[in-house]
């Protein structure tokens, strides 16, 4: 096994008055994708916070959070290395943006504009590479309004892949796509995974994980309700209570179709 990216260990985090996360502990390994899975409020948010240093866990002596190994690290440095993509960055982008510029700007920890900034002929190339990953380099000089929202999601994720980061965190990557487009970025997912990128992908949706991630962490009002390899927890019956609903699933390839039960 790879290193551990993140290591936590008895950790309660607070969000106002509501324990978000409780005596929670879980680690992530580097060359180990990994989707996490659960219902609304059951904590999917509050990790993610927790891996980007947004929110921090409860002071006490059994609690402990380590990140690349550190349990006090650089904001600035977690962010090269951990790329995170998030939909409600669509909307930090002026209309007017060109589509290329949203790319580039992430390269000065910025959200487009990039007119008074200078980029080397190198970052002109990552940029660029990056943007082919995702099939959208022709699209480079367009407004960003005029891009469909399944187009707006891969810059977006080019965005994050200019820095080569370690680790490629998505979080509900199909929000507000169309079924076409949602199709296909989970095969852009393959892709990444087959290029060796090591993904986390945060979702609802059990059937846009794609067959290369194996591990699956379902939350659970603040807690770890299963983790394991992919089959052995998207069941029938660990989706059934999970989600509180009658589902029946059946796998197809590597796919994981979820029904109603």
């Amino acid at each position: 096994m790879d290193s551990a990216f993140l290591e936590i260990e008895n950790a309660t985090v607070w969000r106002g008055d509501t324990t978000a996360l409780r005596d929670f502990s879980l680690n992530l390994f580097q060359q180990e994708s990994v989707a996490v899975l659960g219902p609304n409020g059951a904590g999917k948010s509050t990790l993610l916070k927790m891996l980007t240093g947004e929110l921090r866990a409860e002071a006490k002596p059994e609690t402990s959070c380590r990140v690349f190994g550190e349990e006090l690290w650089s904001l600035e440095e977690i962010r090269h290395r951990i790329g995170v993509v998030m939909p409600e960055e669509v909307a930090r982008f002026e209309g007017d943006e060109i589509a290329r510029d949203a790319v580039l700007s992430s390269l000065r920890g910025a959200y487009g504009r990039t007119r008074d900034m200078k980029f080397s002929r190198l970052e002109k190339a990552r940029a660029q590479a990056a943007m082919e990953s995702m099939g959208v380099a022709g699209l480079a000089t367009r407004e960003f309004r005029a891009l469909s929202s399944g187009e707006k999601r891969r810059f977006l994720i080019a965005r994050a892949l200019v820095h080569d980061p370690e680790v490629l965190v998505l979080d509900e990557p199909s929000t507000a796509l169309d079924f076409a487009a949602a199709i296909q970025l989970t095969g852009l997912f393959q892709a990444l995974l087959d290029a060796g990128r090591t993904l986390v992908l945060v979702t609802h949706h059990p059937g846009e994980i794609p067959p290369g991630i194996e591990r699956i962490v379902l939350l659970r009002d603040g807690t770890i309700f299963a983790d394991g390899p992919k089959q052995a927890v998207l069941t029938s019956a660990s989706l059934t209570e999970l989600y509180d609903v009658p589902l029946r699933v059946r796998w197809s390839q590597g796919w994981c179709e979820v029904r109603p039960g």
